[in-house]
């Protein structure tokens, strides 16, 4: 069964991968919400399925999550990312506690509260809508269907059109390459490196062992037989 896990202080090999930990993360208008600290990954695959911002500060909870589907490269910032949100619906997030990554039913529940508020907020996600943000009613798109289908993919794995909040004409038009060859490649590093990253995982460790006793009585039927 898929379950996540964060770098903490990982670090991978110069040259090995562009690490985007540091990456400055900017929201509508320019803000400077923060600097990217930390990725939250599947262990089972490698996939990154959000980034943790730490906001230096500004924040109570000082750091939040954003679904690695809702980041951009930064147009105005060399290297930077840039995602439609402002503060002030950063602060309805619930509080990011980097110890229920650790922990299936914790994150699954931590998930659950943090979707409902893209999509319960007025002036978040509006189901049906492909904006993260309220839209006016003429940007309104017809009723597709929920963007919360399936199970253990990413909690908002949707691209909008355009992201624009409600009385606000500052706007985000996201790259056709999603979060950006930089993301990308760092991601496949990560995959690349999946097996070293997660070598203290108990529960990575357990599965390994699993398989490899199943795999000796199998290797022991064949030969009997």
């Amino acid at each position: 069964m898929a379950h996540f896990g964060t770098l903490k202080s990982f670090r991978f090999s110069e040259g090995d991968a562009d690490d985007i930990r540091g990456a400055v993360l900017y929201g509508l208008n320019d803000e400077k919400l923060g600097k990217i600290d930390d990725v939250i990954f599947d262990h089972s695959s490698g996939d990154i399925h959000y980034a943790v911002v730490d906001t230096g500060g500004w924040l109570s909870s000082k750091k939040f999550i954003v679904p690695s589907s809702r980041l951009n490269p930064s147009g105005k910032h060399e290297g930077d990312y840039q995602a439609a949100l402002t503060k002030e619906q950063i602060e309805t997030f619930p509080a990011y506690d980097e110890n229920a990554v650790g922990s299936e039913e914790s994150w699954d529940n931590y998930e659950e509260a943090y979707s409902a508020v893209w999509e319960g907020n007025e002036v978040q996600h509006r189901a049906g809508s492909d904006h993260n943000v309220t839209p006016t009613d003429d940007e309104v798109p017809p009723d597709t269907g929920s963007s919360f289908a399936g199970t253990r993919q990413p909690v908002l794995d949707v691209t909008p059109e355009r992201l624009v909040p409600s009385g606000n004409q500052a706007e985000i038009s996201p790259s056709s390459t999603g979060a950006g060859q930089r993301w990308l490649s760092f991601e496949d590093s990560l995959r690349q490196r999946r097996r070293e990253v997660t070598t203290g995982c108990v529960t990575c460790n357990r599965t390994t062992g699993s398989e490899t006793a199943s795999d000796r009585e199998r290797d022991e039927r064949r030969k009997a037989s």
